[in-house]
């Protein structure tokens, strides 16, 4: 029996500039989601009273109203998930509010809306009125809570592992589709097109693929024509795997006593990275003006600054100028009295490997 799956819509393409190698486009691709490590991601539940959609009525020409929200069995489930993903040690924390305007992730509980989120730092261009996670069906029932780990997973910036392209599946497409198109998901065949057929660039994934991970959609047999081992279908565990794990600790580790390294004008901070690694520096700047942070060394670098805004990280530049001895730099314009993060990711070193950062 086919069951309920995970439907996200399809994503726009980034566009970078031209020229980029395969390896510096594939650490902009990978990053472009993710959290600031150290994030506290507040999330509420949406209210029955003043959140709901509108839907037409089939065959009748009138409307009737949905909620978005669920009850407290729901809402403890999706608690508990949280403290699953929290429990593995990660740098982010989740908090509760009541609030929706303190929430970057704001869940509904629309039946019949599918179950998707919002993935990663996605969730900052929804509205504050709109859901960037919703749970379309009785998440309390027998195996449903993989629904929902999955779906915090997508909020953590992680994306479909099946769709990865170093998982070498074949499928049958004929057969996902006309599978997907009856109960329970009814699915057009654009949705299971970028659900699962579609692949991801490399840059998105995980180097070694993970059959085992709570980002694989459980799909029967009959869909897959090779490898072999899969002919009888996908069926993770749902929880996260080891995998797993390792992917958001790498990109999440868990914070230090003394937090994030700051960043001192004309003083240099020495990366301590390998390749594929992240660090966050903190930034407080003494004077408004403008600065150049960037890295130096024998490395490239992708580099970012985030600006702190009522206490969370919100994106404010960075770019791509890697190939020279000053690896990533960008201006900008930092204000006295705000706290700033700057993001360095490493993919690749020469010689010594030896790189610092640095605002000056």
């Amino acid at each position: 029996m086919t069951r309920r799956l995970c439907s996200l819509p399809r994503q726009p393409v980034p566009s970078y500039p031209p020229g980029l190698t395969a390896e510096r486009l594939g650490a902009l691709l990978a990053g472009r989601r993710m959290w600031v490590n150290g994030t506290v991601l507040h999330y509420c539940f949406l209210d029955a009273r003043t959140d709901a959609s509108v839907i037409p009525v089939p065959g009748s020409g009138e409307l009737r109203r949905v909620p978005w929200a669920g009850g407290e069995g729901q809402r403890e489930v999706v608690r508990d998930c949280f403290r699953e993903w929290q429990d593995l040690g990660i740098g982010v924390v989740f908090a509760e509010v009541a609030d929706r305007h303190e929430a970057e992730l704001r869940i509904g509980f629309q039946a019949g809306a599918g179950s998707w989120s919002a993935v990663g730092r996605d969730a900052l261009s929804a509205g504050r009125g709109e859901r960037t996670m919703n749970l379309g069906w009785d998440v309390t029932a027998p195996g449903e809570r993989g629904a929902v780990l999955h779906q915090i997973g997508h909020a953590l910036g992680m994306v479909h592992e099946h769709q990865s392209p170093y998982a070498g599946l074949h499928w049958d497409d004929e057969a996902v589709y006309a599978e997907l198109a009856g109960p329970p998901n009814f699915w057009s065949r654009e949705t299971a097109y970028v659900n699962v057929l579609d692949r991801l660039d490399g840059g998105e994934a995980a180097a070694v693929w993970d059959p085992q991970s709570v980002m694989t959609l459980p799909l029967g047999p009959g869909l897959v024509l090779e490898p072999e081992q899969y002919r009888g279908g996908l069926r993770p565990p749902g929880s996260p795997s080891p995998a797993d794990k390792e992917f958001v600790l790498r990109w999440y580790p868990p914070a230090g006593p003394a937090g994030p390294a700051a960043l001192v004008p004309f003083r240099s901070v020495p990366l301590g990275l390998g390749p594929g690694e992240q660090a966050d520096f903190a930034v407080e700047p003494a004077e408004t003006r403008e600065y150049t942070v960037g890295t130096f060394g024998e490395a490239d670098t992708v580099l970012v600054v985030f600006e702190e805004r009522d206490g969370e990280p919100r994106f404010l530049t960075g770019r791509d100028d890697g190939g020279t001895p000053d690896n990533a730099a960008v201006r900008v314009r930092l204000v006295r009295g705000r706290r700033y993060t700057v993001r360095v990711r490493l993919y690749s070193t020469w010689g010594s490997g030896e790189t610092a950062v640095m605002c000056w």
